[in-house]
């Protein structure tokens, strides 16, 4: 008799049977032993600017070589990735990208980065944790963007091969992730913690749906969160939705709305809060805390750090964090 096995990367802990497959469609079991049906399977590959992850504090103005495969271990109802990340992976138009050539294209395009993105990079973290290795090599930094839905132990060897992350804190609310997203809370928080504690630069996304996470008392909780587990200089992107899969009855969420919870937010004590998805809102440009001066200007993703001096703000000195060089 074939042996069930376990998946332990993520939460879900799927248990499968031979030939059963994970909820994230892309682990299976063979004959006893847990495979991974996309590694260097990619379906869709990019250049793109760093400031697109988002990541406002990461090496402005570069570029990053893009990747994702098909599949992922949530099941959120407003993906925009939706085609991807909610498809097994032989119905995906795929390239056969293996770390070393990924690493050569990044490296031929002048791209400063690797982003592992799009879909769920969790789900494709041998490919990933291997890619990440060799662009280090070649002195490429490695950028994930995720919903931060994984185990502890796996987590930890991958903060050991990331520069920069951008993490979806989704909602504060235990209702939101399991209803909405088929997840839950609390691993989400577990990782933004674990990260930064390791030495990665962190940037937080919140995507606000209108009638599902867009109190005051969202904005205040998620904030207070933020500035008690992870410190006030985290940037914060609050993220305009658009009518997307299986949530295109609700309506874009209001400029106004993302205003308040950028006011909230900074009311709260965190020092960087933007508005994304709405080009052109000055609520997208970086402000020195101290002398509220513009440091770097934003419009779409063109831009202009010349008010930045080796990491400092140009008018009053005042250190402005992240990863500049």
């Amino acid at each position: 008799m074939v042996r069930k096995v376990q998946c332990l990367l993520c939460p879900k802990k799927c248990i499968l049977g031979e030939g059963q497959r994970s909820d994230c469609r892309v682990r299976l079991n063979l004959g006893g032993d847990l495979k991974t049906l996309i590694y260097g399977k990619v379906c869709a590959a990019n250049v793109d600017p760093i400031e697109k992850k988002p990541l406002y504090h990461f090496q402005p103005s570069t570029w990053a070589f893009s990747i994702a495969t098909a599949g992922c271990n949530l099941h959120c109802k407003f993906c925009q990735n939706w085609a991807i990340s909610q498809q097994e992976p032989e119905k995906t138009r795929n390239l056969d990208l293996y770390p070393a050539k990924v690493v050569n294209l990044a490296m031929e395009r002048n791209c400063a980065s690797i982003a592992y993105t799009y879909s769920e990079p969790v789900i494709f973290f041998e490919y990933m944790i291997d890619t990440c290795r060799l662009a280090h090599q070649k002195g490429v930094r490695n950028v994930w963007v995720t919903a931060g839905f994984i185990n502890q132990e796996p987590l930890r060897e991958l903060c050991r091969e990331l520069d920069g992350a951008n993490i979806d804190l989704k909602s504060i609310n235990e209702w939101y992730y399991r209803e909405v997203c088929n997840a839950e809370l609390k691993p989400v928080l577990e990782t933004i913690v674990m990260a930064r504690k390791n030495g990665v630069w962190v940037e937080l996304t919140n995507l606000v749906v209108p009638t599902l996470n867009d109190t005051e008392d969202d904005f205040k909780r998620l904030s207070r969160w933020i500035k008690e587990n992870a410190g006030t200089e985290v940037p914060l992107h609050f993220s305009r939705f658009w009518p997307m899969y299986k949530l295109q009855n609700l309506p874009p969420t209001r400029v106004e709305k993302l205003n308040q919870a950028r006011e909230i937010a900074m009311a709260e004590g965190l020092k960087y809060v933007y508005i994304g998805n709405v080009p052109g809102n000055p609520g997208s440009n970086t402000y020195c805390p101290e002398c509220r001066k513009v440091v770097i200007k934003r419009v779409g993703y063109q831009t202009d750090a010349s008010n930045l001096e080796k990491g400092n703000c140009r008018f009053c000195g005042q250190p402005i964090r992240g990863i500049w060089g």
